[in-house]
Formats: C-alpha cells, sequence, structure tokens
C-alpha cells in the first residue's frame, strides 16, 4: 500500500512536469524525437511528454532592436557614425527556431551590415535631408533578407548622424555663408524693385505736372507740422516752368 502511494505520488508529479501554461503572445515548438510536431502550440496549457518531447518556446511581441553605431564611409568619402533602431516580431516560430540558430542575433547582425551597406552608398547631404528614403530602403533590404527565418521587420529608424568637429564646423560655415548670400539677394532684389517704382512714379509725374504740385504742396505740409523754426515761403511751380520755357 505504501508502495503504491509512491507509484501515484511520482505519476502525478510526472504529469504536473509536463504541463506548461503559455501566455496569449508565447507559442511553443514541440520537437518529439528531434522532429517537429505539427504546429506551434499555445496559448494556454499545452502537454510536453518529456523526455521524448522538448519544447522551445518563442514570443511573438514586437522587439525593440537597437542597432550600435557604426563607423561608415558615405559615396563622398566623409567619415560618419550612424546608428539606428529596428522594429520586428516572429511570424513564424517554426521557423524561427529551425532556420536560425539565435534570430535575434542574426538579425541584429544583419541590421548592422544592412546600415553600413545603405549608408555607404548615399553621400553625406542625401543621408542627412532624405532619412524618409533611409529608413525606406533600411526596412525594405532588412524585411527581405529576414524573411526565410520566419521574421517580420516593421520598421527601421536611424536615430542619429554623428560627425566630426571640424566636418560640422565647415557645414556651419557653409551654412552661414548661404544664408549671407540669400539676404544679399533679396537686399538687391528690393532695391532693384524700389528703383523700379521711383522711374515708374517720375515718368507719371513728367506725363502730368499736376500730380508734381500736389507732391509739392504734400512735402510743405508734412515740414510744417515738424515742431521747427523754419520758415517756407512757397513759390509757384509756374515761375520755374517760364525760366525753363525762356532757356
Amino acid at each position: 500500500m505504501h508502495g503504491t502511494g509512491i507509484l501515484i505520488a511520482i505519476v502525478v508529479f510526472y504529469i504536473l512536469s509536463c504541463v506548461r501554461i503559455l501566455r496569449e503572445y508565447e507559442r511553443a515548438v514541440i520537437f518529439r524525437l528531434g522532429r517537429v510536431l505539427g504546429k506551434p502550440k499555445g496559448p494556454g496549457i499545452i502537454f510536453v511528454l518529456r523526455p521524448i518531447d522538448q519544447a522551445k518556446i518563442v514570443s511573438l511581441r514586437l522587439v525593440t532592436l537597437d542597432v550600435p553605431s557604426q563607423d561608415i564611409i558615405t559615396k563622398d568619402n566623409v567619415s560618419a557614425k550612424v546608428n539606428a533602431v529596428a522594429y520586428f516580431r516572429v511570424m513564424d516560430p517554426i521557423k524561427a527556431i529551425v532556420e536560425v540558430e539565435n534570430f535575434q542575433f542574426a538579425t541584429s547582425q544583419m541590421a548592422q551590415t544592412t546600415l553600413r551597406s545603405v549608408i555607404g552608398e548615399m553621400e553625406l547631404d542625401d543621408l542627412l535631408s532624405q532619412r524618409e528614403k533611409i529608413n525606406s530602403s533600411l526596412q525594405t533590404i532588412l524585411d527581405r533578407q529576414t524573411d526565410p527565418w520566419g521574421i517580420k521587420v516593421s520598421n527601421v529608424e536611424v536615430k542619429h548622424v554623428d560627425l566630426s568637429d571640424d566636418l560640422r564646423r565647415a557645414m556651419a560655415r557653409q551654412a552661414e555663408a548661404e544664408r549671407e548670400r540669400r539676404a544679399k539677394i533679396i537686399a538687391a532684389e528690393g532695391e532693384f524693385q524700389a528703383a523700379e517704382k521711383i522711374c515708374a512714379a517720375a515718368k507719371m509725374m513728367q506725363e502730368t505736372p499736376m500730380s508734381l504740385q500736389l507732391r509739392y504742396l504734400q512735402t510743405l505740409v508734412e515740414i510744417g507740422s515738424e515742431n521747427n523754426t523754419t520758415t517756407l515761403f512757397p513759390i509757384p511751380i509756374d515761375i520755374f516752368k517760364a525760366f525753363t520755357e525762356k532757356k
């Protein structure tokens, strides 16, 4: 009787040890005698017949992968350090376990090599101004390379581009020179437009002498409204006209 109780306890303990509870985001790839047993199991309660069965648990949640800074030489021979972040998730747990030894490490290494390859084919100006294009290209290439592993890369973002101090100072001087050039062009365009307006006004006054007299009277009003000791003697413009005609 005592031995039967021990046997029952051993059986109960074995059954409990074979029971696994998987969360909603987990799946189990079961290997029976070294071969994959059907589809992934879970979530909920699953039974792993040990030691015949072995279970590999895979998470289906989105993984944030920080790509370390890479020393990259751009197409125009500029040295820069670029880092990025990639987001991926496991779509096929069986491929993620069978096709690659460590899918997270493999994805990280693939992201680093892809980052160096893509940035190395671009010039510095494109690297600084075309972030969306670079992110899209990285995501497309990386997703295509990791697809045989059952991995889906949903997004890749370039985080930071670190340039040398000398290059940053040179870029700042270039930007300042560009701003000065634009300011001079705007000032020149303003002077040109003002000269055009002055010439148009002079031509109008020449064609209509009455407008010149009105402008003369307006000037007298503006001078007289100021607090000064200036004494004005208005002289009819017709007097000057007589002298010019006589000449």
